[in-house]
Order: structure tokens, then sequence, then C-alpha cells
């Protein structure tokens, strides 16, 4: 069984503490909502996780989930798809995403602006990014890969909201569908950031001199990565 408090901290805002057997330490983070949690080993007060939440104030900001921008009729999402919002006779907002077209079904008496319609959007547009990132990023990681003399054991896509993307010790390597809106010279960067990851786990000088080797303006496209967040943005 797990024990919950819900707090509201001063410039921080609502924060779930959750206590559960077998945790042997405070860990912090996002939900996909942007609520943030708090998981505390059982032994643990409240009070020190309330703590622990204020001295962590800089990694909540630089961390916090970007909000996704404001979906409208014909915005582009991703390489390929287009956001279609049609009348429907439903009584509630629907979505389906077909052939480079993400169709968002709108109740006769709900604007494509009302909240809920925005939220069906959003879900078409992480579907969309999903069949993207499915279709494209494995076959581009492994031209990459070939390139520049990598190996890995495998790759596998999802949303994740901080990282674009990670490798495990076995070279395991996971991208964020995020990266089918960036341009295509900061998906590569983000790439053979994870692949020199299979050569050095961590950031260590090694690490970077092995990054320049393979991209000379890897700090220049690091700086420009800064620039995009890990949200539904929407292009023309």
């Amino acid at each position: 069984m797990a024990a919950k408090r819900v707090v509201t901290l001063e410039n921080i805002g609502q924060v779930t503490l959750t206590k559960r057997k077998g945790n042997t330490n405070i860990r912090l983070s996002y939900a996909r909502n942007g609520d943030i949690r708090v998981s505390l080993p059982y032994f643990v007060p409240y009070e020190a996780g309330i703590a622990f939440v204020k001295s962590k104030t800089d990694w909540l900001i630089t961390h916090r989930p970007a909000k996704s921008a404001q979906l409208s009729q014909g915005h582009r999402i991703g390489k390929a798809h287009r956001l279609n919002f049609v009348v429907s006779p439903q009584q509630s907002a629907r979505v389906h995403v077909g052939h480079n077209k993400i169709t968002v079904s709108c109740p006769v008496s709900t604007p494509s602006t009302h909240q809920s319609v925005q939220q069906a959007a959003i879900r078409g547009a992480h579907k969309a990014l999903k069949l993207e990132a499915d279709q494209l990023l494995p076959q581009r990681l492994a031209s990459v890969a070939q390139k520049y003399g990598f190996t890995y054991k495998s790759v596998t896509t999802k949303r994740l909201s901080s990282r674009w993307g990670s490798c495990s010790q076995n070279h395991d390597i996971t991208l964020n569908i995020y990266l089918m809106q960036l341009p295509w010279h900061l998906i590569d960067y983000v790439i053979v950031h994870e692949l020199v990851h299979t050569e050095h786990l961590n950031h260590s000088q090694e690490f970077w001199k092995r990054f320049e080797e393979v991209l000379p303006n890897a700090k220049a496209l690091r700086k420009e990565l800064k620039t995009y967040p890990t949200s539904v943005q929407p292009s023309e």
C-alpha cells in the first residue's frame, strides 16, 4: 500500500508526495501532465520530502515540461502529418490518424480551441509522431552508426518529457518521438550523442572528445537543441 499527501508550495506549485514500501531513497520527477511527484521511503517524514523539493528549485525549472502549443487547422505535425478539424454530430471530440493526416472531429457546439478538442488533437499528434519515429528513426540510426563505425543492440522510440534519448549499459538506445519535430541535423546530433554512449556511458572528457571527432560543431548544435521543447509544437 502507498501513502500519499498533496501539498502546495509557494513558487513551486502542487506537489504529490508518495510513500512506497521498497523505496530506499527520495526521488523527484515530473508527471507527463506537468505535476511534480516525490517518491519517499516509508520511514522518511513528509517534511523531509518537502525540504528536498525546495532544495531542487533549479532542477525543477530546468526540467519543467514544456506546454504544447495551440493546434489549428492545417498545422503540420512532425515531418509529414497535417491537422484537419471537422465538425461532427458526435457528442465528444475524437481523433483519427491516417496517411499523413490527423483528423479531429469536433462536436457541433464545440470550437477547435476548446480544451477537450485540443486534448484530442494532442493525442493524435502523439500518435502521428510515434508512427513517424518508428518508421524513420531506426533507419536513420542504422545509417549514422554504419557511417561512423558504431554498433548498438536495439532501438525503441518513446515519448520522453525531459530527454531526447538514452543509451543503456547493454547498448539499447531509446529515442524521443519529439525528435520528429526537429530539423534533421539536430536529429543526427542526438543520434550521434547516443551512439557515442555505446563507447562512453558517462559525459567524461573522453566522451566529448569522441563526440567532437564525429561532429566538430557539437557544442553549437547542443546550444541550438536547447531551444526546442519536448512537447507538441506544430509548424506551418
